[in-house]
């Protein structure tokens, strides 16, 4: 990754934290795609079966799902658009430069509604929190889900790109 990951400190600013590393990890997971062909993109290296571009599709719509739809308590159309039948996937249709600019504009959203937010204040209800089902989930908590979300799959990412890459590699050294 050539993302230089922000230092942790020394500011005391939580919002700003959250946001930076929100930023930092949205870039980790657009230079590990950079330089895919559109075949490793679609393909899996994986058991699990997930190719890198329907990993950023579901980060796309995750962020949604919990910023815009939960905190924000606004409309979101087909919110669960990055799978059918728990499988994440991405129409052919689908390019990894519309998906990286979804991406950009989800971390753009995310900083509008959290600059306007409250860390302690309480989400939205009547989106993604139905009312009177239970109490919804502070700002910080789902900025906590969320980065600990792109985190995990930044990692997850990781390992298909290495996998990938490393595939490149045997096929270019066996037809040596």
């Amino acid at each position: 990754m050539t993302t230089p990951q922000p230092e942790p400190g020394p500011t005391t600013d939580v919002r700003e934290l959250f946001l930076s590393y929100l930023d930092y990890y949205r870039s980790a997971i657009a230079d590990a795609v950079a330089g895919l062909s559109e075949e490793q993109l679609r393909e899996s290296r994986l058991p699990t079966g997930w190719s890198p571009i329907e990993l950023v599709k579901h980060l796309i719509h995750m962020e949604r799902r919990w910023l815009v739809w939960g905190v924000a308590g606004a409309a979101v159309k087909e919110p669960w658009a990055d799978s059918v039948d728990e499988r994440w996937t991405v129409r052919p249709d689908e390019s990894i430069g519309d998906l990286l600019a979804e991406l950009r504009a989800a971390g753009a959203s995310t900083r509008r509604i959290i600059g306007s937010r409250a860390l302690s204040a309480s989400s939205a209800t009547g989106g993604r929190f139905p009312k009177g089902t239970q109490p919804p989930p502070s700002v910080v908590a789902v900025l906590f889900h969320v980065l600990q979300e792109y985190a995990r799959h930044a990692g997850h990412l990781d390992i298909a790109r290495e996998l990938i890459d490393a595939g490149q590699l045997t096929r270019s050294s066996s037809t040596e």
